[in-house]
Formats: C-alpha cells, sequence, structure tokens
C-alpha cells in the first residue's frame, strides 16, 4: 500500500500543473466531452480529462496487476527479511531478456496514452519510460522479500535497459525503428514441474522460458531512405530462446516422487522474418490501432533457427 501511494504522488508530481490543470470548463472527465471519448486522435496540448483517464487507469491497474502477480509467483513461498540475489546464470539467459521485454512492453502502450493525453512526444516518452521502470522496480522488491529470490542486480540493470531502450528511440527517432517482441508455444515441460513453469496455459506463458522466444524486429525501410523499394510493413527479426529447462541453474531429476528426464539444456538463436503491421495504414482507425497494440508479438513467419547442441532448422512458419 505504501508504495501505491507514492506512485501515486510521484505521478502527480510528474504532471505540471499549470500545464494539466488551465483548462477550460469542458475539458473534463464528462461523457458529453466529444475530445474525451475520441480515442484516436491525440490532444493538441494537455487534456485534464484523459490525463485523469490514464492517471486513473494506470494507478488502478497497478495494485490489481501486482496482485495476480504475487498470487502467480510469490504465494507459495515464505517472506524473509530484504536481501540480494545473483540469479544472472539461471534459465540460460532468458530472464534477462524477459525484463528488458516487460520494461520496453510497459512504456510503449503507455507514451501512446500519454501523448493521447496531449502531453507531447518528449514528455510521454518520459512519463512513460519511467513508469515502466518504477513499476519493474517493485517487482524487484517482491524478490528482495521473497525467501526463494532477492533483490537481483541483473534484473534491475535488464529493466533499466528495456525502458533506456524505448525512450532513446523514441527521443532520438520519434519512432521505434527496431521493436522487440516476444513468441510463445506451448512445450512439454512444463508437466514436470508445474508449480515451477505453469500448470496451465496462462501460467505457462509468465513462467515457462522453454516455450518464449524473445525478438528484435528491425525494419530496414526506416533506417533508409523513402525510395527504398522494400515493403515498409516487412522487417527483419532476431530472435532468443532456449530448452531443455526444468530448473533455473540446472535440471532435477525428480519432483514429489517423480522421475524426470535428463533433458540437454541449449539455447537457439533465430533469424527470420518479421511482419510489421503497424506501419501499415489500413484505412480503418480501429485496425489501425489494433495492430499498434499487438506489434509487441511477433507473428508466425520464416526463421532459420541455430541451436547450440545441433544442426540448423528452418522453419517456414515459426511463432
Amino acid at each position: 500500500m505504501h508504495k501505491y501511494i507514492l506512485i501515486s504522488f510521484l505521478f502527480l508530481l510528474a504532471l505540471k500543473p499549470g500545464e494539466v490543470y488551465c483548462q477550460k470548463a469542458s475539458d473534463t472527465l464528462s461523457i458529453e466531452d466529444p475530445v474525451l471519448l475520441d480515442f484516436y486522435t491525440d490532444a493538441d496540448s494537455p487534456h485534464k480529462g484523459r490525463t485523469r483517464l490514464i492517471a486513473g487507469g494506470t494507478l488502478g491497474l497497478y495494485p490489481l496487476s501486482m496482485y495476480w502477480l504475487y498470487t502467480q509467483w510469490y504465494q507459495n513461498y515464505p517472506t524473509s527479511s530484504f536481501h540480494f540475489f545473483n540469479d544472472n546464470k539461471e534459465w540460460e539467459g532468458m530472464d534477462k531478456f524477459a525484463h528488458v521485454w516487460d520494461a520496453y512492453s510497459i512504456a510503449k502502450p503507455l507514451m501512446h496514452s500519454f501523448r493521447w493525453a496531449g502531453h507531447g512526444e518528449k514528455r510521454s516518452t518520459l512519463y512513460a519510460s519511467g513508469i515502466a521502470f518504477l513499476y519493474q522496480t517493485t517487482v524487484e522488491v517482491f524478490d528482495g522479500f521473497s525467501a526463494e529470490w532477492g533483490f537481483s542486480g541483473g534484473d534491475f540493470l535488464a529493466n533499466t535497459a528495456g525502458a533506456a531502450f524505448f525512450a532513446g528511440q523514441q527521443l532520438l527517432w520519434n519512432e521505434q525503428k527496431i521493436t522487440l517482441k516476444y513468441s510463445f508455444r506451448r512445450t512439454d515441460y512444463a508437466q514436470y514441474r508445474p508449480e515451477l513453469l505453469g500448470s496451465n496455459l496462462p501460467e505457462e506463458i509468465l513462467k515457462d522460458y522453454n516455450g518464449l522466444t524473445y525478438w528484435a524486429s528491425i525494419n530496414p525501410r526506416s533506417f533508409s531512405s523513402h525510395d527504398l523499394k522494400f515493403p515498409k510493413w516487412i522487417s527483419i527479426g532476431i530472435g532468443f530462446g532456449a530448452e531443455g529447462m526444468t530448473g533455473g541453474h540446472e535440471n532435477v531429476i525428480e519432483n514429489n516422487g517423480r522421475n524426470i528426464p535428463e533433458f540437454e539444456r541449449y539455447r537457439q538463436y533465430y533469424f527470420g522474418l518479421d511482419l510489421d503491421l503497424a506501419r501499415v495504414d489500413f484505412k480503418s482507425k480501429f485496425l489501425n490501432g489494433f495492430f499498434r497494440v499487438i506489434n509487441v508479438i511477433h507473428l508466425p513467419a520464416p526463421a532459420l533457427e541455430i541451436r547450440t547442441n545441433r544442426k540448423p532448422v528452418w522453419h517456414w512458419l515459426y511463432f
């Protein structure tokens, strides 16, 4: 609760009163305000009603998401005094990519929301990146009070990198020329340690690193002149994954009286195409917004997989 109040206070301080509240009387949360209900057009100047919507939504989702994360991740483990923990060699590095992607993907929609509320490109970027960083830091504090884990300096740096990677591109280019994405597929590993890797699909998406791939989607068209005859909606995808993991540092051979097969741990590197449909004008505000929202997900596309333990594998469609 103290963290919730602190973030609320910092958020309100970040918005300069002279810019936010010196608005006309109609600039409120009234549903009769046509500007408030226009979700497809950015405000020219800070809009009080829109800002309140973002503040309320952000501050409302924060405790709800923290509670959900607690029930999924921490509830079954004892607490302890605050301590540090070095997990840099766990999960073949997958958890560090996860933290980078998490911070990046939180900042991205927040920036669009603040820009919609009329706070400008630079200020919206800084607000969004700062909130993403604070949100992820809260998770690290949770880890610090958990007997099972601890505050990880590596995770903290990864969170910082994700927020900074988003902010740096936005401030430098006013766009994301390199988009961070992820994809997920179900694996057979979760059945052996469901308490660690997930016992159902939502838990597996959160916990099973075997099925996750993190991507850097590089858009060639955005790095060159518009005369380049290359579709703007096709990007080059570079992905990283790992498989064969039933434990963080090493695999286990038994769990709750059940023998676990001996899996070989290996890393995966992917090189292929990616569909950046957020760059396509569908002549529909809804579709344009929809594809912008899901642009953090790598859609199925051809890819070459290079594994550290065997020959390369070609996938005509890899998600």
